[in-house]
This record gives structure tokens, C-alpha cells and sequence, in this order.
């Protein structure tokens, strides 16, 4: 048990909440220009990739140049790569201001323009825009390999859930205005987003989904889990079981929680995270309609190369 507990580890929030309100403010820089991509549903587009050093924007090809901003939190840096070469932007003890015009310059060495927009999404009480942002902050390397170790395990885990499914799903990735990780089916059926919320968020909304991912937690609920819900949210949620034990309902907060606390501790935390996502797609299923044929073999890539259609679909469902 000792070393898949070191595999998983412990997830103090007062020990990382500075560390990751500082990461989400700096990964929103490079994350303002994947608002220029097509929108998918839910804003599939905006997701970051967890890499094998930290996390990392789309490839991008405009004004004539093809890049990707690759937030490096094992390194320490961000590197700016395209066509034409790549750059290095350290990132240190300092303001978000500061790196905001560093990375601006770098960036600029390559022919790529600063982000149409510098304003700070979805973090309460930030200053409007990354230049106003004055504050001295602290890197702490050791908190952020942290986060980038608890964001890796939580994308194994989510990315297994995720593969079978036959519909629409984004790539499995972190929002970097929230900055949760996020695994999200959709099915082609419209939804009617809530009339008073700003339009960024009525557009997330537009369709029916259902979402299972991972947060650091926040001063309001200071615990890292899994979370989970379904949208629209149906009847008939309370009462349920939700694949892993202490798994629960949340009425208050509208999800399903799994606290990082009990993942860590099941017997394989990795299929504790599939099992938690079937037991939320079959509520979906059974409470709101959504079909039960959408999803296909669960098997490793290696035997599909190997062993016939028929013979998959009759041993591994």
C-alpha cells in the first residue's frame, strides 16, 4: 500500500494554494490564444494537454506562424516553439505584469503577437487585466511538480474512462479559467444555458454533457477531488451509489465528489477513476435519457491490433 500511496500523493490545499492560484493565472497568458481556434462544444478548444513536464496549449498557425506555448512547471519555464525556432521564458519569484511582458517580448523574437485579449478570466477578486497585476508572487518547484504529479495520475485515469465513447469528447485536458481537468461526452441535444450568466459561460452550456474531472479545491471547499455532474442536472440523483466508496452527491454544490483523500487509498486508484465515471454516465443514462450504445470495447490499442472486430465485442464488453 506504501508505494501506491507515493504513486498518489497526499494533496494538502494550503500547502499548494498559492502555487496554483499563481500556474492558473500564468497558464491564462498562453491559453488567451486558443480562443481564436474554432469553437467546439463547452469550449473544447481551450483545453491545455498535461505533458510529460507540465502543460501545454494546442498547436496554432496563424499570421503565418505555427507555435504552441508549453508551460513547463518541472522546469521552471515556458518555452515558446514554432517554425521558426523556439524561446525560453523563465518563470521565477515575480508579478504575472512582469511575465506577461516578458513573454510578450520572447514571444515577439518569433513573429508571434501578444494575445488578443490580457484580461484574467474566472479568478475571483483579480486585478481586470495581466498588466495590472502587481502582486509579488513565489515559485515553489516542489508544489509545482506536485500539481503536475496529481494532474498526470488524474489524466491516466480520465483519458481510460474516456476512450470508449463513440460520441463528441474533447480532448481530456485542464481549463485554464478554472483550472480543473476535465473529461466531457456531449450528445446532440441542445440545452438552454442559464440566461444570466455571462456569455462565455451560456455558450459552455448550449448542449447536453456530461463532465468528470479533477480540482485543487478552493478557500470555499478546501479538499482536492474528483468531481462530477451532468448537465442539464436531472431528478433522481440522491441516493445513488457512484462506483467507488465514499464517492458522494453533493446537493449544494450540484456534483458528485470523490475526495483525492479516499482515491489515493482505494486498491488501484487508477480504475477507482473509471469506475467512478461509468457509475456517472450510467445516472446519465438512467435519469436523463442519454443512450447506453454509445460506448464501445474497453481493451488496450495492442489487442485491437491484433484480434478481430467480432471476437472484441464478444469478450469485452
Amino acid at each position: 500500500m506504501s508505494e501506491r500511496l507515493n504513486a498518489w500523493p497526499a494533496l494538502v490545499y494550503e500547502d499548494l494554494a498559492s502555487m496554483v492560484d499563481y500556474v492558473n493565472r500564468l497558464v491564462q497568458v498562453g491559453g488567451k490564444y486558443t480562443l481564436d481556434e474554432p469553437f467546439e462544444a463547452g469550449w473544447g478548444n481551450i483545453v491545455l494537454d498535461v505533458t510529460p513536464r507540465g502543460l501545454r496549449t494546442p498547436t496554432f498557425r496563424r499570421q503565418g506562424v505555427t507555435f504552441e506555448v508549453h508551460y513547463r512547471l518541472l522546469d521552471s519555464d515556458v518555452v515558446v516553439e514554432s517554425d521558426r525556432g523556439s524561446v525560453t521564458v523563465p518563470v521565477s519569484d515575480g508579478s504575472l505584469a512582469a511575465f506577461y511582458a516578458s513573454f510578450c517580448d520572447a514571444a515577439a523574437e518569433l513573429g508571434v503577437r501578444p494575445p488578443r485579449t490580457s484580461l484574467i478570466c474566472e479568478i475571483p477578486g483579480a486585478p481586470r487585466k495581466f498588466e495590472d497585476d502587481q502582486v509579488e508572487r513565489t515559485w515553489d518547484g516542489d508544489a509545482a511538480r506536485l500539481m503536475w504529479t496529481a494532474f498526470d495520475l488524474a489524466a491516466g485515469g480520465l483519458e481510460t474512462w474516456q476512450a470508449p465513447f463513440q460520441g463528441h469528447r474533447p480532448r481530456v485536458g485542464v481549463m485554464w479559467g478554472g483550472f480543473d481537468l476535465s473529461a466531457t461526452r456531449y450528445r446532440a441535444h441542445p440545452a438552454t444555458p442559464e440566461a444570466d450568466r455571462p456569455a462565455f459561460m451560456q455558450n459552455a452550456a448550449r448542449d447536453e454533457y456530461v463532465s468528470v474531472g479533477f480540482t485543487f479545491g478552493d478557500a470555499k471547499s478546501p479538499n482536492a477531488s474528483m468531481y462530477a455532474y451532468i448537465w442539464p442536472q436531472p431528478d433522481g440523483l440522491e441516493g445513488r451509489t457512484w462506483g467507488v466508496d465514499g464517492a458522494a452527491w453533493n446537493p449544494g454544490a450540484g456534483l458528485v465528489l470523490l475526495p483525492w483523500s479516499t482515491l489515493r487509498k482505494t486498491a488501484d486508484p487508477r480504475q477507482a477513476v473509471v469506475a467512478f465515471g461509468d457509475a456517472v454516465y450510467e445516472a446519465a443514462v438512467e435519469t436523463a435519457g442519454w443512450p447506453a450504445d454509445v460506448i464501445g470495447s474497453r481493451c488496450d490499442g495492442w489487442r485491437m491490433s491484433t484480434t478481430p472486430p467480432a471476437a472484441v465485442r464478444g469478450r469485452d464488453q
